[in-house]
């Protein structure tokens, strides 16, 4: 069977030579081989012996090891920068608890991209008549931003920043998607139309048509 061994290694501790490493995987290797041989005598032909995880060799100290029988494992220390734009689209219901003081203040909402976390949001965001009528929400699409998620919660907490429409149509879901990835739809300023070309209908001049290629 493999032996799969997990462990933080820091290069800088690989003190030990490379014939010392060698010899001890190969008597690893050889206890591993009779005590596979053994177990495989004593199950017979009848049974199978399956073994514990645990009852493999030992290593004494894992930072030993060849770099390819080893897990590199991190952890995350800090976020150097904010990529996703912590708005996602979804929708809202009560919490299933009914009698805990968190379902007279919040409600949940369930992003519809599942790689975002489900989230809390107040009831004083939701509409006036959520509380009585959920049902009627039921399929209705919502933006929420997350604004916070405490170590100690498996939700985050954030804030409802409108209502898209039911869920389905192409304008809701579209400015959704737009709205997640940070894409900014909204219309153009004036100063923008200004630099349009006034007097309309307007054309290509053909000296300009000369200079280009017609992908027309």
């Amino acid at each position: 069977p493999d032996v799969i061994i997990e462990a933080q290694f820091d290069d800088n501790d690989a003190e030990h030579g490379q014939d010392h490493l060698q010899d001890m995987l190969t008597d690893d290797i050889k206890k591993l081989s009779l005590d596979t041989g053994e177990k495989g005598k004593a199950a017979g032909v009848t049974g199978v012996h399956r073994a514990k995880q645990d009852d493999g060799p030992k290593v004494s100290d894992p930072r030993l090891l060849p770099d390819e029988f080893l897990q590199r494992t991190a952890k995350v220390v800090y976020i150097l920068e904010k990529k996703h734009s912590r708005a996602a689209t979804g929708f809202i219901k009560l919490l299933a608890d009914r009698n805990s003081e968190l379902f007279k203040r919040c409600a949940m909402f369930s992003p519809v991209d599942h790689r975002v976390p489900r989230v809390y949001v107040p009831l004083a965001d939701c509409p006036p008549d959520f509380v009585t009528k959920p049902e009627a929400y039921s399929q209705m699409l919502f933006i929420c931003r997350i604004v916070d998620w405490k170590e100690d919660s498996n939700f985050a907490s954030g804030q409802l920043c409108k209502s898209l429409g039911q869920a389905g149509e192409i304008e809701p879901e579209s400015e959704g998607i737009l709205t997640e990835y940070g894409v900014d739809f909204s219309d153009f300023s004036p100063e923008v139309l200004e630099c349009l070309p006034q007097n309309l209908p307007w054309v290509i001049s053909p000296g300009e048509l000369a200079k280009r290629r017609d992908l027309r």
